[in-house]
């Protein structure tokens, strides 16, 4: 399973989403810096960085099945 980590870099914010449509119920393309359209098409390399935010996809880790 993936998490997206969103880091506001003025406002020193952590977030966690379960998919980027979700980032944009709660944070304004002002916030992120970019819309919508524009970061799906970038977050294909895992790590998007604009003027105002961090965003990072990343697997959770769970525990190892016995």
């Amino acid at each position: 399973m993936k998490v997206i980590h969103v880091r506001l870099i003025f406002k020193k914010t952590d977030h966690y989403f379960g998919s980027i449509s979700a980032i944009y119920d709660y944070l304004s393309e002002d916030d992120i810096g970019m819309t919508k359209k524009s970061l799906l098409h970038s977050l294909s390399s895992d790590i998007v960085v604009t003027g105002k935010a961090i965003i990072k996809r990343r697997e959770i880790l769970r525990c190892k099945s016995k």
